[in-house]
């Protein structure tokens, strides 16, 4: 439904800090709540973030909690994943999706992939020690 395109991956050492951006091709970005994954090699997917289509409430994983932010600007079709802290178990490649119009900003199921229905193509994220 939407075309999504992640930026902003690159190699930092730990303790570092990078700011991933997707920015969604579609005119209903802005009734969509926004997601951001990861995946590391020999992993499933795994959800890291989550904001509602108006920016109102995020969720977060634990292991990321405290360290990342996500926020958006629905005036530039934006997302974006602010990471303070990196450390190697980050490392992954990081996909923004676009949840289901169905789901809305439901409460729950924000860490299950099936329930995003546009994902980017990703950008990697390499945190060494």
């Amino acid at each position: 439904q939407l075309q999504l395109v992640e930026s902003g991956g690159g190699l930092v050492q730990a303790g570092g800090s990078l700011r991933l951006s997707c920015a969604a091709s579609g005119r209903t970005f802005s009734s969509r709540a926004m997601g951001w994954f990861r995946q590391a090699p020999g992993k499933e997917r795994e959800f890291i973030a989550a904001v509602t289509s108006s920016g109102g409430r995020t969720y977060y994983t634990d292991t990321v909690k405290g360290r990342f932010t996500i926020s958006r600007d629905n005036t530039k079709n934006t997302v974006y994943l602010q990471m303070n802290s990196l450390k190697p178990e980050d490392t992954a490649a990081y996909y923004c999706g676009a949840r289901g119009e169905v789901w809305g900003d439901s409460l729950s199921g924000w860490h299950l992939p099936e329930r995003y229905d546009s994902w980017g193509q990703g950008t990697q994220v390499t945190v060494s020690s």
